[in-house]
């Protein structure tokens, strides 16, 4: 999806995710304009099954934690504001409801630092590096009930809930959230392929940020 000019300092990232691959870098959500830190963000699980959240030069967020079962779901938040004055409130992460602290890596950006996403005319891209405008590192998973919050650095509990009888991590209604500029909701419900409101990218916030979509089709959707 091609963006319009939004807020480059504070955003949330949100995506329920079951893995089909293991050990080899994966790619979730990225975009390219330059190589630098300001031209390129992603947000990515490495070879080592970790988390990481960069740049062109910085890996702002890397976690000591890895994701190795790919018979869980997992839930997992990226929320950003590089307005805050606390370093480490600039780049903030959940799994499963809870904040991770415990990073292998962790750099924070400058103040008031403008990262990659939600430049004017630049894509947001979903399952691929976008490195030089070149796709690769494809994820190979499943991906549902995927969020882009322009402008509101959001915690979790935005997104999902604990059950009370059985304590999981589960998803809750998020149509009543403020999304932004370039923000966008995938329930991946549709099985078509078109850019429109009946294809799998279909954006479902009221903003019609559908996605194109590439190298998949019908019998992808589940």
């Amino acid at each position: 999806k091609t963006a319009s000019a939004g807020n480059r300092r504070t955003f949330t990232f949100s995506t329920w995710l079951k893995l089909s691959q293991l050990t080899t870098a994966r790619y979730l959500f990225t975009s390219w304009s330059a190589n630098n830190d300001a031209g390129f963000t992603y947000l990515a699980i490495t070879d080592g099954d970790k988390i990481k959240f960069a740049g062109y030069g910085t890996t702002y967020l890397e976690t000591n934690q890895v994701l190795r079962d790919p018979s869980a779901w997992y839930h997992l938040v990226l929320a950003v504001d590089t307005t805050n004055a606390t370093a480490n409130n600039r780049c903030r992460m959940y799994l499963n409801g809870t904040e991770i602290t415990s990073f292998g890596t962790r750099n924070n950006p400058s103040e008031d630092a403008d990262l990659a996403y939600n430049q004017n005319s630049v894509d947001l891209v979903l399952g691929s590096n976008n490195y030089g405008g070149s796709k690769g590192n494809y994820y190979d998973g499943y991906l549902a009930e995927t969020v882009l919050i322009d402008g509101s650095q959001l915690a979790a509990d935005s997104f999902g809930e604990f059950d009370e009888d059985s304590g999981i991590w589960k998803p809750i209604d998020v149509s009543g959230l403020t999304f932004g500029t370039n923000g966008f909701y995938l329930e991946t419900k549709q099985s078509g392929t078109s850019q429109n409101s009946s294809g799998l990218g279909a954006d479902t916030s009221g903003n019609d940020n559908h996605f194109a979509v590439n190298n998949l089709t019908a019998v992808d959707q589940s």
